[in-house]
């Protein structure tokens, strides 16, 4: 697997400040083309992004995927904290499958996914959500763990 890191990405001019800086940092970290392994991810270096960021690992079983690090601003946004839980239990979007296409296309392309798609989530409320999942590999092949950042603004109705 090889990562494209020659060029920006067209969806990058519209995103968020942490969106972009998240990315900048990421792309930074990534070893001949190959997604940077999580021990490349300093959370001292990017401090101010940590409450918005989570890190999900891809398992070898009916799980798939697992929640590791979630940050604060994430969990509030949640009401919850899905740590430990597989993203099949705990996502939050408008559907499981939804939350699981992101995250396989990840793993079979090895290369970030951004959605900036608006929904309604489970519990009614509109979510005006933005979201980058980027790609992180222990052996430089095989997506190990998916670090995300998202950026939500929730209101009561749909507007």
């Amino acid at each position: 697997m090889e990562t494209v890191i020659d060029q920006d990405p067209v969806w990058l001019a519209k995103a968020s400040d942490n969106i972009r800086q998240l990315y900048s940092y990421w792309r930074a970290k990534c070893r001949d083309s190959h997604p940077p392994r999580r021990s490349d991810i300093d959370p001292v270096e990017i401090p101010k992004l940590l409450p918005y960021m989570t890190i999900v690992e891809v398992v070898p079983d009916a799980r798939r995927y697992v929640y590791r690090l979630v940050g604060t601003q994430e969990v509030e946004i949640r009401g919850n904290d899905p740590t430990g839980k597989s993203v099949a239990e705990a996502y939050y979007g408008p559907s499981q499958d939804e939350a699981h296409m992101f995250y396989d296309q990840v793993v079979a392309t090895g290369l970030p996914v951004y959605d900036d798609s608006p929904y309604v989530g489970q519990d009614g409320r509109y979510n005006d959500e933005e979201m980058l999942f980027l790609p992180l590999s222990e052996d430089g092949t095989a997506v190990s763990r998916i670090l995300l950042i998202c950026r939500a603004s929730l209101t009561a109705d749909f507007a």
